[in-house]
């Protein structure tokens, strides 16, 4: 027969690494603890849009515009707003009623380059960078970047976990970028020229 006393125990335990792991997951409970950091690389990834660079570049910083799309507004959310940087918190579902919370730095070097820098998330330390090339008509936007853990192997572990999902989540954004970017020449070669 278990100890009422093991019992609550055992069940505060649970409760506990449930809570510290929704935390993670969340980015509510930020660990930045300076030891045993590791760091892997984030992609590369690339996609070639048939778009200008000018226009791609418009795409990706328009959710964080003064007048962000619509669509755009449950994702980020602008928090501080300088000449040519923001500190904006984007917004990721992760499961059905279940999001991550992450702040980040965003700077821009228009028209070839975004960097990202994170202030608040899941991991302590992620930079990252999208690049824009021209590519004769087409532009080809790259990423790269960088994540780190602290705590060794256990950190170690729970980047791997961490980098699939926050790569997914840039494929998502490259693909809308491509979309909209796309859609907008598409729209722009329609117009009567008087309008234009």
């Amino acid at each position: 027969m278990h100890r009422p006393g093991t019992v609550a125990t055992a069940a505060l335990t649970v409760c506990g690494a449930g809570g510290l792991y929704l935390g993670l997951v969340t980015g509510a409970l930020p660990v930045d603890l300076g030891v045993g950091r590791r760091s892997r690389p984030l992609g590369p990834l690339s996609i070639q849009i048939a778009a200008p660079r000018e226009t791609v570049f418009d795409v990706i910083a328009a959710p964080y515009g003064i007048r962000a799309p619509r669509a755009m507004q449950a994702k980020v959310t602008v928090l501080e707003r300088g000449s040519d940087m923001v500190l904006a918190a984007h917004y990721t579902s992760i499961r059905r009623g279940l999001r991550a919370t992450t702040v980040e730095t965003v700077r821009f070097h228009r028209p070839e380059r975004v960097d990202f820098r994170l202030v608040r998330g899941p991991v302590p330390h992620v930079v990252e960078t999208f690049c824009l090339r021209e590519h004769g008509d087409a532009t080809l936007l790259t990423y790269d970047g960088e994540l780190g853990t602290d705590l060794w192997r256990l950190g170690k572990s729970w980047g791997d976990v961490v980098a699939t999902r926050w790569q997914a989540a840039v494929e998502e954004s490259f693909a809308a970028v491509k979309a909209e970017s796309e859609r907008h020449m598409t729209r722009h070669r329609q117009e009567p020229a008087h309008v234009r």
